[in-house]
């Protein structure tokens, strides 16, 4: 067999063309690691691109790479779930190991992915799918592997995270911010799945299949993003001790003797949390996953969750992961069918894929959190009496309450903090308080947790 390992790159915009100089920056640094030449002998490009060394051949027909007899591993990182998927697949099919940073082609699809890649003996990398530099993918597959993951919670989308910070730290709205976060480069042209939840719910996911067991199920990830979230809450939260983060969470539920309410919650909202917290201080751009498991307990895992440097870094990971997998057989190991490569590295989502469980994942009105909830009422007598007995009536108990100055002749504000309830007592309380004559809008709710 031969000493060098053949990488082809997909894709050279930011992450692919950072993986190129990450390689020729450490390339003695990696040999030193592995043992081995790692060289990349093909990119996918739709143009020619006169910046790349001349020994590397480019090449627009993606297909075609994929199957190459130059390549043993393929880095995806193209994006999109269409094109992505096919050329992955194809590499699949010809034996060869796939490095991806695509969250949402594996969030909706990977279910098929894995199964097809455990079919051929190969694997499926994806670290930098998920929080960037930070290694989140290997501690949970790998480092917590003796543990039972009870709940995990994370800062996973930077742009959010970003924008959350500008309007807490200098008093900004939230369009002002999205802007620049736009200008900068953290948000795309269209934000929508940054601010609306979208590509966290992607990464949380892969997270919540790694940390129980269970197949991606994306498509019952509740979502809610942060455009709702106005100055006026941000402020009274910090007066409060809160501060807004938005956040993804997974969280094991065992159903408190109900066995209907048992299952897993799956969830991406803004949220307040203590000012203590450790994800509290986690700013910026910057990602952060708070991981609860027994017997170690809560850990941290924060860094650089997006950029070259970062995602080129969680790349070089699975590839240099993948190149000892290589290593580790001989030229006759590599060509058998009775080759299990499961000997080699760990399961795709952790577990064993015929352990994987199918617990139920629970609806949005069967999730338990504290709440926010900020009323805007008529200054009458026995406003706030009419509210407290209508939330004391659904079984919800109050933590603290925060009655503002009027903002409008007439009219104040009420801050109210509740301890966890299931969302469906809140959804019916909200809907009795605002029947009230003396409620004047909308009751705006920001769920709410300890971090406990």
């Amino acid at each position: 067999m031969s000493n060098s390992i053949k990488l082809a790159i997909l894709g050279l915009g930011t992450v692919g063309t950072g993986v190129i100089n990450l390689i020729n920056d450490n390339l003695d640094e990696l040999k030193r690691r592995s043992g081995r030449d790692i060289i990349i002998t093909e990119v996918g490009t739709r143009r020619q691109r006169d910046d790349i060394d001349t020994s590397i051949m480019q090449n627009s027909d993606l297909m075609a790479i994929a199957a190459s007899d130059n390549v043993d591993i393929v880095i995806e990182v193209i994006g999109g779930t269409t094109l992505a998927k096919d050329v992955i697949m194809q590499a699949i099919k010809n034996g060869k190991h796939v490095v991806t940073a695509n969250k949402a082609l594996l969030a909706e699809h990977g279910n098929e992915i894995f199964a097809f890649a455990e079919e051929n003996n190969v694997h499926v990398a994806y670290e930098a799918a998920v929080a960037g530099g930070i290694p989140i993918i290997k501690v949970m597959r790998e480092a917590l592997a003796a543990n039972k993951i009870d709940w995990l919670a994370g800062i996973i989308n930077g742009t959010g995270n970003f924008i959350m910070t500008e309007m807490r730290d200098k008093g900004r709205p939230f369009a002002d911010v999205l802007e620049e976060a736009q200008e900068l480069g953290y948000a795309e042209a269209d934000p929508t799945f940054d601010v609306e939840g979208i590509d966290a719910a992607h990464k949380l996911a892969l997270l919540a299949s790694i940390a129980f067991g269970i197949p991606l199920q994306f498509d019952k990830v509740y979502c809610e993003g942060i455009t709702g979230i106005t100055l006026q809450d941000v402020n009274y939260a910090e007066e409060l001790g809160y501060r807004i983060k938005h956040l993804g969470f997974a969280v094991r539920r065992d159903g408190q003797g109900n066995s209907d309410d048992a299952g897993v919650e799956l969830r991406v909202h803004p949220t307040l949390i203590p000012q203590d917290a450790l994800l509290a201080n986690v700013n910026g751009v910057k990602n952060a996953v708070l991981v609860n498991s027994h017997p170690l307990g809560q850990t941290l895992y924060c860094g650089d969750g997006a950029g070259a440097g970062a995602t080129a870094s969680a790349v070089m990971a699975d590839v240099m992961d993948l190149v000892r997998v290589l290593g580790s057989k001989s030229g006759d190991e590599q060509n058998s069918s009775e080759q299990n490569n499961r000997g080699h590295h760990v399961p795709h989502l952790a577990f064993i894929p015929e352990q994987l469980s199918d617990t139920p994942i629970l609806r949005a009105e069967q999730m338990i959190t504290g709440y926010y909830l900020r009323v805007h009422a008529y200054d009458s007598p026995g406003v706030l009496a009419d509210i407290t007995r209508i939330l004391s009536d659904a079984g919800i108990n109050i933590d603290a309450i925060l009655q503002k100055p009027a903002h409008k002749v007439g009219q104040v504000p009420v801050i109210i903090l509740t301890l966890p309830v299931v969302e469906s007592q809140m959804n019916l309380a909200i809907e009795k308080i605002e029947k009230l004559e003396t409620i004047t809008d909308k009751v705006v709710r920001i769920r709410l947790d300890e971090l406990a």
